[in-house]
Parts: C-alpha cells; sequence; structure tokens
C-alpha cells in the first residue's frame, strides 16, 4: 500500500481549546503524525510526498467563500493587532440570525465555526490544505489503479462540512477524496467512518446525493461529541435520503459489539454497490484514548482491516482521529496491514 504525507503538517501547532468545559492544551499535536510516520515506515510502506492540486479542487466539496475565509483568518487576526491562536466567542445559535456573514473576523469566525475546540494558528492553513492534497493524491492512484491507498493527513478533516470547521477539521479529506473518485469515472463511492466521533461534516456534504454513501460507526451522540448529528434515524434527504446510515454506540464498546456493528456497515456498504470505497480512518476507538470511551485493544485493529479488504473495493484510507499518541502508530499501521493481509 502506498503512503502519502507532507512535513507541512507540523505547520499547525499550538493553542488552547475547550474541551467538556475546561480549557486545555489541544489532544490534536505534531506528534501524532510522527508516531504514524514511524510506524507505517517500520511496516515497509513507502512514503510519498504529494502531488499538488489548485484551490478549486476544494470547491466540489467546500463554500468558496469558507475556503477564503479559511486561508485568510490568521492573517485578519494579526491585521487587528491580535497575536497567537484563535478561538471563536460566539455563534448564530437559536432566535439568532444565520443568513448574514458578519464583515469582522470575531464574528466570521463564530459564523463558520461550530465549537471552541479548534483553535486556528499561523500556519493552520498550509497545514490543512497540505492535508488535502495528500487525500486527493491517494484518491488520484486510486483512480489511476492502485487499489489501496493510505493519506496520512493531519490535521483531520470529517467534522468540517460544506462551510463550517470544528471538531480539530477544517478541510474534509475524505469528502475531498470521496469527489475525486467520483471526477475520476467511480459512479458510486462509499465512505466507511470508522473514527470514535461522528462524522457530521461528511454526513452534511453529502445528505442530499444518491451517488456517496456515508456510513459511520460512532460513539452515541447522547453523551458525545459532536452531540448534535450521529443519531440512528438519519438517513439524508431528498435524492440522498436512504444513502446516510449511523450506528451510534454506547460508551465502553468492547470488540464483540463493535464487530457486530462493523458487519452491518460493510452490509450496508456491499449492498450500495460502490466501485470504491474511502475509510475515514480514526482509532481513537482504543481503551486507551484520552477522550474516547470505546474498549477496542490492538490486536483488534488488524481484524477491523482484514474485514474492510472482504469488500473487495479499490479502497483510500485517509487519517482521522486517534489521540493515545505513543499507541497511535501501531494501531493505524494495524488496520493498514490487517487490510494488506486480507486482500
Amino acid at each position: 500500500m502506498r503512503v502519502v504525507h507532507s512535513p507541512r503538517h507540523a505547520l499547525h501547532d499550538g493553542g488552547m481549546e475547550l474541551h467538556r468545559g475546561e480549557l486545555v492544551p489541544c489532544f490534536e499535536m505534531p506528534a501524532r503524525a510522527d508516531f504514524i510516520l514511524q510506524a507505517v515506515r517500520q511496516a515497509g510502506l513507502e512514503v510519498s510526498e504529494p502531488q499538488a492540486f489548485g484551490l478549486e479542487s476544494l470547491w466540489g466539496v467546500h463554500d468558496a467563500g469558507f475556503v477564503e475565509f479559511l486561508r485568510t483568518a490568521h492573517a485578519q487576526w494579526r491585521a487587528i493587532g491580535k497575536q497567537g491562536f484563535m478561538l471563536p466567542s460566539g455563534f448564530p445559535a437559536r432566535g439568532m440570525r444565520r443568513d448574514h456573514l458578519p464583515s469582522g473576523i470575531n464574528g466570521q469566525m463564530g459564523y463558520y465555526a461550530f465549537d471552541a475546540g479548534t483553535p486556528i494558528v499561523q500556519g493552520t492553513w498550509d497545514a490543512a490544505f497540505a492535508a488535502a492534497q495528500c487525500a486527493l493524491t491517494a484518491a488520484a492512484w486510486v483512480a489511476e489503479g492502485e487499489r489501496s491507498a493510505y493519506a496520512l493527513c493531519r490535521p483531520p478533516g470529517h467534522h468540517a462540512g460544506h462551510s463550517t470547521y470544528g471538531g480539530y477539521c477544517f478541510l474534509n479529506n475524505a469528502a475531498l477524496a470521496a469527489q475525486h473518485l467520483r471526477e475520476r469515472g467511480c459512479a458510486r463511492v462509499a465512505v466507511l467512518d470508522v473514527d470514535y466521533h461522528h462524522g457530521n461534516g461528511t454526513q452534511d456534504i453529502f445528505w442530499e446525493r444518491a451517488d456517496v454513501l456515508v456510513v459511520s460507526l460512532h460513539g452515541t451522540p447522547e453523551t458525545e461529541y459532536p452531540y448534535f448529528l450521529g443519531y440512528a434515524d438519519e438517513r439524508g434527504a431528498g435524492a440522498g435520503e436512504g444513502f446516510t446510515h449511523n450506528f451510534p454506540l454506547p460508551r465502553g464498546t468492547t470488540w464483540a459489539q463493535y464487530s457486530a456493528a462493523l458487519d452491518s456497515a460493510l452490509d450496508a456498504v456491499a449492498r450500495f454497490g460502490p466501485d470504491a470505497l474511502v475509510v475515514s480512518l480514526g482509532v481513537d476507538t482504543y481503551v486507551g484514548d484520552p477522550i474516547s470511551a470505546f474498549a477496542l485493544e490492538r490486536e483488534h485493529f488488524p481484524l477491523m482491516g482484514r474485514r474492510l479488504a472482504q469488500l473487495r473495493l479499490p479502497t483510500v484510507f485517509v487519517q482521522e482521529g486517534g489521540y493515545a499518541v505513543e499507541d497511535l502508530g501501531l494501531n493505524v499501521a494495524g488496520v493498514l496491514e490487517g487490510f494488506d493481509a486480507g486482500r
């Protein structure tokens, strides 16, 4: 399996996040990618830097105005005399207007963000755009005939919607990969999200589309971030009705419980009959993850990879979460090695 990764990920570094009511150092840190890179290299996988894609490659997934906000946000912040990291301080909640974009940077942050846990620093845009190019490169490889590829993306992406950012995510790397596969000739693409947290952004982007199936296994939004999407009754709308499937699971979910839900998710993918698969690969389902609450052990990740391989589909893996930093690389490599062994 080929791997694509950009060292520019390290430009997104620093800041604090509001986590469950407390201001704490960010769990999403550059060391995450470093541990994964070390593990995949030790597994003998070939690592390349991404191809160049222009801003227009983002517009099939993201609003152009939102992209421009991300590209210029920190420069606007500095222009009003601010330094360091940016967090929003107000949001257009119920009873407030959502049809008007404020001209000031503080209002724009609240307009486009949906949490105060995703700081923007001076290098955020460069890192996020590099991560998007990694995902697009992996999708291009698969479109050109590779059976599988892994995009080691950081920052992650599955919480980023059509015109929203949050959950450590700015651009939706998995959605960009799926869209690129569609544009390169795949009539149907499935996105399977195995991150602990619901991929609300991916669901938002493809909510009204029948050409991209979105399937997610995750901690129940009754108690787990992002709280307000990810329920089992969310099935899509319009042309996309029936093309979203959510499998919310309780805190403490074991491999036996998770495996049964994974079987149901894979059945949904198989019934859809896609030409290609995109896997939002979060390994924060691990028992040692500091911000998650499932009970998967290290030996379960190769089993997951083998199960994914049984679909026999061209597959793009896109890195999402996983915050038990020192164990992260081994768990990711376990999925990829299990997948290769199961083909």
